[in-house]
Formats: C-alpha cells, sequence, structure tokens
C-alpha cells in the first residue's frame, strides 16, 4: 500500500466531518469515516484542490483548522462513489505552519469538535449552491456520500450520489435549506424528505446551538 500513497502538501481550505449516509427509502444511517481536509497545494506532481480523509484521533492530535499548511501522504480512494474525499489511508501527517485566529463567524473556521458532537446536533438539509458558495470552508459544513438502497428485498440495487448537510446553530444567516430530497424506491414508489424530518433531527437544540 505505501507504493500506492502520494506525498502532499498544501494549505487548508476547510476541515469538516467525512460521513457516509446510507439511504433505504424513508430509513436512513450514518458511518462517521473521521474528518475531510479540504486542500490547495500539491499532491504528487500536480498543483490544484483535493480532498483528504485523515482519522479522528489524527484530527485530535493536530487540531487542524482552515489556513493551517499541511504535509501528509494518502491513497487514492478504491471506491469514490463510497467516499467523499480523494484520498485516504493517510500517515505522516505535520502540522507545517498554523493559521492565525479565525475571523468572525459565520462562517466558522476554528478547529471542529470531535465526531460525537456532530451526532448529537444532527442535520438540516443544506442547499448545494449555498454549499458551494458560503459554506464549503465552514466547520458544520458536510458534503456526504450517499449511498441509496432501492430495494431493500433486493440490496443489490443501489444508486449513488452526493448531498450537503449543515450541522450549525439554527440562527446562522447564511444557511439555505434548498428544495425537498427525493429518495428512489421500489416499483417506481419515491420518498420525500419534507421539512419535518430535520426539524425532529434538530428539535433538542436551541437557536444557538
Amino acid at each position: 500500500m505505501a507504493s500506492n500513497k502520494l506525498s502532499w502538501h498544501g494549505t487548508v481550505i476547510a476541515v469538516q466531518p467525512r460521513i457516509r449516509l446510507t439511504r433505504s427509502f424513508d430509513q436512513r444511517y450514518h458511518t462517521y469515516l473521521g474528518y475531510t481536509l479540504h486542500l490547495q497545494g500539491e499532491i504528487g506532481d500536480e498543483e490544484r484542490g483535493f480532498l483528504v480523509g485523515i482519522s479522528e484521533a489524527a484530527q485530535t492530535k493536530h487540531q487542524f483548522r482552515v489556513g493551517d499548511t499541511v504535509s501528509g501522504q494518502s491513497a487514492p480512494v478504491t471506491n469514490p462513489q463510497m467516499d467523499p474525499v480523494d484520498y485516504y489511508k493517510t500517515n505522516s501527517l505535520r502540522l507545517i505552519e498554523q493559521a492565525a485566529r479565525e475571523d468572525k463567524p459565520p462562517p466558522w473556521h476554528g478547529v471542529p469538535p470531535e465526531l460525537q458532537v456532530y451526532r448529537w446536533h444532527g442535520h438540516r438539509r443544506l442547499n448545494a449552491q449555498t454549499y458551494a458558495a458560503k459554506c464549503g470552508g465552514c466547520i458544520w459544513g458536510c458534503r456526504m456520500a450517499v449511498e441509496i438502497i432501492v430495494d431493500q428485498w433486493n440490496p443489490q440495487q443501489k444508486r449513488y450520489r452526493a448531498e450537503t448537510f449543515c450541522y450549525g446553530p439554527k440562527f446562522c444567516s447564511l444557511y439555505k435549506a434548498g428544495p425537498v430530497r427525493k429518495v428512489p424506491g421500489r416499483k417506481g414508489m419515491v420518498w420525500e424528505e419534507e421539512d419535518w424530518v430535520d426539524e425532529d433531527a434538530t428539535a433538542h437544540r436551541t437557536m444557538d446551538e
């Protein structure tokens, strides 16, 4: 595996949770894989933007945040449909230079919380255009790899896509939900994930949480 890894270094554009969402009609569950480093720099012999997956332990150790200069080694993901990053199995991580303190939020550019905090917060759907324009660098934003089991009686029938979510404070002025999401099911059925789903998932939080 070591021979398959590429050395990289770059500036952190965002640190967000790395999560896979599995859907089966009106059911969903999450797999918390660690964190995603959104980087702008060099990987191999290319200079570009790229996404690197790191473990929760690595993020806890290094406390990466927007603006940090970082280096490491990572392998290309074997199944891009199942992972929101380009590279994973990261090692040799090094914090080269630490960023200055964050600007006044939103968006939030500090050190992200532990994954259990994201679990507790729950999420609301986030408009993909809003994520790209305003929330891509925020610790509360998340672009998930989504696996859809179309027919629970035939679990090999699957579809894949990406969805964006917000785990952040409800008062955030940047937040826009976007259109209701639709999940395909067996025999042409469709589940529409209406607003009450997000309201239920975040009902335990105040506007400041």
